[in-house]
């Protein structure tokens, strides 16, 4: 099997962030789904994602993680499956109240958007119990 391709950049300078780590959590996550293609993982500041979040999701203000699957020929298992944008400020915000640490929500945020690349969801309660129950397989697995 071909081993996934993530290309990650940090364009923003608020917040610490292990490329390393978190382009080897989300590499972990593909292949363990079976997915051998490519993908970008991002991590930007708060007005970057506030930008993003309003323009393809029609909310106001900057959210924690953001997933942009493709569709069509291109996508699939060997092809460029999508994007991941993640926002470190507010994952640093949310994290005493979700995750615990800082660290515990950015690997919660990034295999929750590869999970959501890969066609998972949780807007009904037996699929947002389906992708609970993968997150935390992952995370049990791979999160350092």
């Amino acid at each position: 099997m071909t081993i996934p391709v993530v290309v990650a950049r940090d364009e923003q300078d608020l917040e610490p962030v292990d490329l390393d780590r978190w382009t080897a959590l989300a590499t972990a996550v593909l292949a363990d789904e079976g997915v051998a293609g490519e993908m970008n993982l991002l991590f930007v500041g708060e007005a970057a994602m506030a930008e993003l979040n309003e323009a393809h999701m029609g909310h106001e203000g900057p959210t924690d993680v953001l997933s942009f699957p493709i569709d069509g020929a291109a996508a699939g298992p060997d092809g460029f499956v999508g994007d991941v944008v993640v926002c470190p400020a507010v994952a640093r915000r949310n994290a005493p109240d979700h995750a615990g640490t800082y660290n515990d929500e950015v690997a919660l945020l990034v295999v929750h958007g590869v999970l959501h690349l890969l066609g998972h969801d949780h807007a009904e309660d037996d699929e947002a119990a389906v992708m609970r129950a993968r997150e935390v397989a992952h995370l049990e697995r791979f999160a350092p």
